[in-house]
């Protein structure tokens, strides 16, 4: 049996500075070490667009400011605006909020920085811009769960209960 080395989709972990269609993993609260708390979007990029760097995460934390303990609604609102979520929409807590992110396309532009803290520099892959898809249509194989593709919330405790009168036969 013969085999061929490619090398077209090697690349060495970090992701090049451009625009990338991606699908939001997962949304949820957090906080660093030091307690500042935040919000961590994590993205994978698509593997249904031909695109480089296909399955990789690009990670996007959104914080709270320290003078007033909230966060930047102006960046919540542009994110649920590039996801497509509709004007308008009312939730009943923030954290279903978060939820409705869970598994929507959305097209970023990533740059590679460099930040300083307590002396140390690190690299950093920020976003610098949200905007909408222009690949609605997500075909997204998921790597690690195959069934997750056409449903994102499953395995995190998500339960749809269903009665005989909310089917229309």
């Amino acid at each position: 049996m013969a085999f061929q080395l490619d090398y077209s989709d090697v690349n060495d972990g970090q992701i090049k500075d451009g625009d990338y269609e991606a699908v939001i993993f997962t949304v949820n609260e957090d906080a660093s070490p030091s307690g500042s708390e935040f919000i961590n979007f994590d993205m994978i990029i698509r593997n249904d667009i031909e695109q480089q760097y296909k399955n990789s995460h690009i990670f996007h934390r959104v914080w709270k400011a320290k003078a007033t303990g909230k966060y930047n609604i102006n960046m919540i609102m542009r994110i649920a605006q590039a996801v497509g979520l509709p004007e308008g929409k009312s939730y009943n807590s923030f954290d279903d909020l978060l939820k409705e992110f869970h598994g929507k396309a959305v097209k970023v532009r990533v740059k590679n920085e460099k930040s300083e803290f307590n002396g140390q520099t690190y690299d950093n892959l920020n976003v610098k811009r949200w905007n909408q898809t222009e690949f609605p249509n997500i075909q997204h194989q998921w790597k690690d769960n195959p069934q997750q593709a056409s449903d994102p919330l499953m395995g995190q405790g998500q339960t749809i209960d269903i009665s005989g009168s909310d089917l229309p036969f």
